[in-house]
C-alpha cells in the first residue's frame, strides 16, 4: 500500500519556480509572462548528494547559462526527499523547466549549452 501512495505522490506536479512565479501556468505557455519564459528556460536545477561530481555539474551548468546570456539562476538541490519527487535514481541530474534532462553523468559546459538551446 506504501508502493502506491509513492506513485500517487510522484505523480503530483509541483509548480516550477522561477523568478516572476509563473511557470507552468498559462501565461508561460505562451512566453508572455517573463524573460525567462521567452528564452524557453525558466528554470534550471541540478540534483546531487553534495558529491565532487554533482559540484562539477552544478559549477558546469553555471558557467553554460553565463555562456549563453540567460538571466536564469541555478539551483543546487541536495535534499533526497526533493531528488526523489523527480524520480532519479542515479546522480548529479540536472532538470530544465522541470523535466530531467540528465541524470547519472557530470556533463560539460559545451554539452549543457547544447541541452538548453534545444529547450
Amino acid at each position: 500500500m506504501s508502493l502506491f501512495k509513492f506513485r500517487k505522490k510522484r505523480e503530483e506536479k509541483q509548480a516550477p519556480v522561477c523568478t516572476c512565479g509563473c511557470c507552468g501556468s498559462e501565461a508561460s505557455k505562451i512566453n508572455d509572462c517573463c524573460p525567462e519564459a521567452k528564452e524557453g528556460i525558466c528554470c534550471i536545477k541540478v540534483l546531487g548528494a553534495g558529491c565532487k561530481s554533482c559540484h562539477e555539474q552544478y559549477e558546469n551548468a553555471k558557467e553554460a547559462v553565463k555562456a549563453m546570456g540567460l538571466s536564469v539562476e541555478v539551483e543546487y538541490i541536495t535534499d533526497m526527499q526533493k531528488v526523489m519527487e523527480y524520480g532519479v535514481m542515479s546522480m548529479p541530474a540536472l532538470v530544465v523547466n522541470e523535466k530531467v534532462v540528465s541524470m547519472g553523468k557530470v556533463l560539460k559546459a559545451s554539452e549543457i549549452e547544447k541541452l538548453l538551446s534545444k529547450s
